[in-house]
């Protein structure tokens, strides 16, 4: 069987990084990485010229602007990226008759709801990430005919969010063994994911020909205090631990109170966040000695 042909791009961010190494395991597919320095998404002639040589069947979306705060000052950067730039990847993918896939988030609702959101549930973004998010997924929809829209939240990976220095979990670890304390929001729900599992789980998407809208993201939700809490719990860190309300920080963009997605449509199901968190503190070598050991019993 010929590898079918699939382009990443963004693929030395956190989720392309694993993604580009899943798919490089089987023998599904012929994978292309293409960093930002190999493809700008926001210049529409350099990203036709790119795909259009490479000829995938499939392109992946990774490329993304995340700073949430920073989309509140720089909300052309958000929009140039997130939407136009989308755009600029779903028409290449209509000339090329290429599966168009776009990676978006669980910022795309607003919080309301008291349980985790599920794909047929209304969009209504609160801040102007989630905004440029929404605008990126519907214009994927009006220029590729065929398309897959993912989304997935709370990302933590081997890479670390580039644009955001790294990632939750290793922040909490850096802070417990400096000694500082940490006030950690309780009051905030989502769904933890491990990168290396939604890109698995993604990677099942593609090979499946799975396509519409899909929520992938480790199965269970908690709030990021709880999150904090087991992270410290695996690790045998020692801290002080105070959960606190979102109304005391002051951030510029809004969250969503509740975040947490799970999928309505059975295509994939991945492991617990707890378990998605155990495996990539060994990974990252975090868990040494008894807690390691008791990890793999």
């Amino acid at each position: 069987m010929t590898a079918k042909r699939i382009a990443i791009l963004g693929s030395t961010g956190q989720l392309g990084t694993d993604l580009v190494e899943v798919l490089r395991q089987g023998e599904t597919f012929d994978v292309i990485a293409l960093s930002h320095a190999d493809a700008d998404c926001t210049d529409a002639e350099a990203i036709h010229d790119v795909l259009n040589l490479a000829e995938p069947r499939i392109v992946v979306n990774c490329a993304a602007y995340v700073r949430v705060d920073d989309c509140e000052d720089h909300a052309d950067d958000a929009f140039r990226i997130n939407a136009a730039g989308a755009l600029n990847v779903a028409r290449a993918c209509a000339a090329l008759d290429a599966l168009c896939v776009y990676i978006s988030t669980d910022y795309v609702f607003d919080g309301a709801k008291a349980t985790p959101y599920v794909e047929s549930d209304a969009a209504l973004p609160i801040n102007v990430y989630g905004v440029s998010k929404l605008a990126g997924e519907i214009l994927v929809r009006q220029a590729a005919p065929r398309w897959l829209i993912v989304r997935t939240a709370s990302l933590f990976g081997r890479t670390g969010a580039r644009g955001k220095g790294g990632n939750f979990v290793e922040t909490v670890i850096a802070k417990a063994k400096a000694g500082e304390a940490l006030k950690i929001v309780n009051d905030v729900r989502m769904s933890p994911t491990y990168a290396r599992d939604a890109a698995a789980g993604l990677a099942a998407l593609l090979e499946s020909g799975a396509n519409g809208i899909v929520h992938l993201t480790n199965d269970g939700a908690c709030s990021w205090f709880e999150f904090a809490k087991k992270t410290l719990e695996l690790t045998g860190q020692q801290a002080c631990l105070e959960p606190v309300q979102v109304s005391e920080y002051l951030t510029r963009a809004k969250r969503p109170s509740n975040s947490a997605l799970r999928s309505e449509r059975s295509l994939v199901k991945l492991r617990s966040w707890q378990d998605g968190l155990r495996a990539y503190l060994q990974e990252k070598g975090h868990m040494t000695g008894r807690l390691a050991t008791t990890a793999k019993e």
